[in-house]
């Protein structure tokens, strides 16, 4: 347990950071002194690492824990530093011979896609790339740009990070709002979306693409379809607050209980529990 405590994961810090620092920026209350625990705690795990990412080679997950760790930081408010550099400096040598980013699991939904990867490692590079990289982050977002206009998504993970990852990297408009009706278009009369064709609705894939949505091509919070959507969440939410999602990976470690609800679904819920949390909390107006 002492090694799992050690490290960071997508699912128990990256993604739950992202949905308290929403709450935050709706002026609600939370532990300020958690969420910054686990800020700092993201940023440790990243300078542990810091010698490996200069040398190219990364840490466990490669790229989709290290961009997933960056985006922590960035909702985080986290500024640049001599370590977010050296994750950089990973991702431009990490799998430079292909036009894309891959994942090194196969864990679906969250770890199978390579536009999800493609996108937490464009995400990386644009909000923390230091000045002296910019000529070469620029070459590389162009290649990733081209590729992205040129393939296709197959299911909900694609569609939804595809169209973040064509927001990241400076699509054109056009083809922004192209990607965003293909994912809209894929909404279920219930108001959810399936992961996949001939699956049943579930949390995990409508919040992540009502969010993306909303931040990546601009869809209004009071827009029907967002709404729809976040009637289709409000149904699925547990009495204790939580929401359940079936897993549909195979397991690459022995299990572990994390405090979370739902035992063995217990890391794809608490990812659907961040995203729907999100997704609510981008209906509220801002702070003032």
């Amino acid at each position: 347990m002492e090694k799992r405590e050690r490290c960071f994961t997508c699912h128990n810090q990256g993604l739950p950071i992202m949905a308290l620092a929403a709450a935050q920026s709706r002026g609600i209350k939370i532990d300020t002194e958690e969420l910054q625990k686990q800020i700092k705690f993201t940023a440790g795990f990243l300078e542990k690492n810091r010698t490996n990412y200069l040398a190219g080679k990364g840490q466990g997950g490669q790229t989709d824990t290290a961009g997933y760790a960056l985006w922590a930081l960035e909702n985080g408010g986290w500024k640049p530093d001599a370590t977010t550099a050296a994750v950089i400096e990973y991702l431009l040598q990490w799998q430079r011979e292909f036009e894309h980013w891959k994942p090194q699991s196969r864990r679906p939904p969250t770890e199978q896609s390579l536009f999800t990867s493609t996108h937490v490692a464009l995400r990386g590079l644009k909000t923390f790339g230091p000045p002296e990289q910019r000529e070469r982050i620029s070459q590389r977002t162009e290649q990733v740009r081209a590729w992205l206009l040129k393939t296709p998504a197959l299911d909900t993970e694609d569609r939804v990070f595809r169209l973040r990852a064509l927001h990241v990297a400076g699509a054109a408009a056009g083809e922004i709002q192209k990607a965003a009706k293909e994912l809209l278009g894929t909404q279920r009369v219930d108001g959810g979306w399936e992961q996949l064709a001939g699956m049943q609705t579930d949390v995990y894939a409508t919040s992540t693409a009502l969010v993306a949505l909303h931040q990546a091509s601009g869809l209004a919070t009071t827009d029907a379809a967002y709404r729809k959507g976040l009637n289709y969440l409000l149904s699925k939410q547990l009495p204790d607050g939580s929401w359940l999602v079936t897993s549909r990976s195979k397991p690459i470690q022995s299990y572990f209980e994390s405090g979370y609800p739902h035992g063995t679904n217990q890391f794809i819920s608490i990812s659907a529990a961040s995203w729907a949390t999100t997704a609510l909390l981008l209906a509220l107006p801002p702070a003032k």
